[in-house]
Parts: structure tokens; C-alpha cells; sequence
């Protein structure tokens, strides 16, 4: 009876070690793909994971960053149609993840970024979209203040949001500041924190904050110095404009 105890242990011990490891392969992919602009690679992961039968809360919860990731990525190059097949389906893996009771702050921060993508795609619904977006962001915080998803979606939210209905780059940085202070230090392999760093970057530069962009934009590239997207074209064509040689 202990020896079919110690092999059952051992085989679930076994497929632990073997999903964690593929996780961690995945994740170090997606980072990879995200310093070296490889979306075709980032499509390729996600749409392999889509796939999978049986997926635990966590998987989907995985699959549900690097989706979010890659719709912001096709409506930031006008691909408005795959856009919305991605948004399709991310939205029924946040439906399944809420009945399920699983990771509700994330979740709540999620359905405020894809509040916020149908915006994109459907400026006109913005008056509706609009004011989920900022309901489900402020739920993420108020559920756990310690949940950098949910004050980077009401950062988002104060940078895209017109001044003219509350919309402020100063408001959009100070919740910025706050989602990068709980990720630090930071976590290996996380694009999420490389894209947070350059919107703080490209903030500070919108609002006439030079030196504390040309920081954000050094601490990137010292995490990542083939950031491509950053080491390329952003960091360059900042120090071209503002004349920081």
C-alpha cells in the first residue's frame, strides 16, 4: 500500500515539474517574442494553448496575458479583424474564469483592458465601453491593492481617456508608478513589466518630463539591451528629437 502511495506521488510530483517546466518555456517565448517584435511566435503559443483540452484555472489565466498582449498588439497595427477574433475568445475565458471564482482581481482587470480594446475597434461605443472599463479597474484594485494589472488598466484608462471627460497623462503616470512599484523586483521573463516601463517612458515624454523618460528608457534597455522595438526605434528617435546624444 506505501509503495502504490510513493508511486502516485512521484507520478503527480513528475507531471507538476513537467507543466511548470512548460509554462516556464512558454513564458521565456513570449518575452523573447515580445524583445525581438516575433508576433508570428507569439501567435503560434497562444494559439497552441487555445487548443489544449482540460486547461486548470491557471493555464487559462496565462493564456488570457498573452492574449491580452497580442490584441493590443493587432489593433496598435490596424489588424481590427483578427483583433476581434482574439477579444472573442479572451472574453469567454474571462466568463469561465469568473464563474469559476478563480483570480477575481486579475479577472476584473482584464474585462477593463478588453472594455478597453472594443473601444478601439468601436470608437462610438466608447460613452458605454467607457465606464465598464474604469467599474472593472477600480473592482481589481478595491478587491487587492496589491494587483499591478488592475492600476495599470486605471492607467491606461487616465492616458487614453479624453481630458475634456477626465482623461489626464499626470493621473496615468502616478498609477503607473504604483503598478511598477509592486512589481519590483521583478519577476524573470516578464514582458509585462518591459511594456510598462516603456509606457512610463513614453509619458513622461508626452508631458515634458525628458530626464525621467531618458531613465525609463535606460532602466529597459538595462534589463533588456535587445529590446528591439526600444534599442531601435523608441530610444533613438526620443534622443534625436530632444537632442540627448
Amino acid at each position: 500500500m506505501n509503495r502504490t502511495k510513493y508511486i502516485l506521488l512521484l507520478v503527480l510530483f513528475n507531471f507538476s515539474f513537467v507543466m511548470i517546466s512548460s509554462a516556464m518555456v512558454e513564458k521565456r517565448a513570449i518575452y523573447n517574442s515580445y524583445l525581438l517584435s516575433d508576433m508570428s511566435t507569439w501567435k503560434k503559443i497562444i494559439d497552441d494553448m487555445h487548443a489544449e483540452k482540460g486547461k486548470s484555472n491557471q493555464r487559462e489565466l496565462e493564456l488570457l496575458n498573452y492574449e491580452y498582449g497580442y490584441v493590443g498588439w493587432c489593433i496598435g497595427n490596424k489588424r481590427k479583424k483578427e483583433a476581434k477574433i482574439y477579444i472573442s475568445r479572451s472574453l469567454e475565458r474571462i466568463k469561465r474564469l469568473d464563474t469559476a471564482k478563480q483570480h477575481l482581481p486579475l479577472v476584473d482587470a482584464y474585462t477593463s483592458a478588453f472594455y478597453g480594446f472594443r473601444i478601439g475597434l468601436e470608437p462610438l461605443r466608447a460613452p458605454k465601453f467607457g465606464p465598464r472599463s474604469l467599474e472593472f479597474a477600480k473592482k481589481s484594485v478595491a478587491k487587492d491593492n496589491q494587483n499591478a494589472m488592475g492600476y495599470i488598466q486605471l492607467g491606461n484608462i487616465d492616458y487614453f481617456m479624453p481630458p475634456a471627460f477626465g482623461g489626464s497623462k499626470e493621473k496615468a503616470i502616478k498609477n503607473y508608478l504604483q503598478a511598477e512599484r509592486l512589481m519590483d523586483p521583478i519577476s524573470e521573463y516578464d514582458w509585462n513589466y518591459l511594456a510598462l516601463l516603456v509606457q512610463i517612458a513614453t509619458v513622461y515624454s508626452e508631458t515634458g518630463n525628458l530626464e525621467k523618460a531618458d531613465f525609463y528608457y535606460r532602466k529597459t534597455l538595462s534589463i533588456s539591451p535587445n529590446f528591439i522595438w526600444v534599442r531601435d526605434q523608441l530610444y533613438p528617435a526620443f534622443k534625436k528629437k530632444h537632442n540627448k546624444l
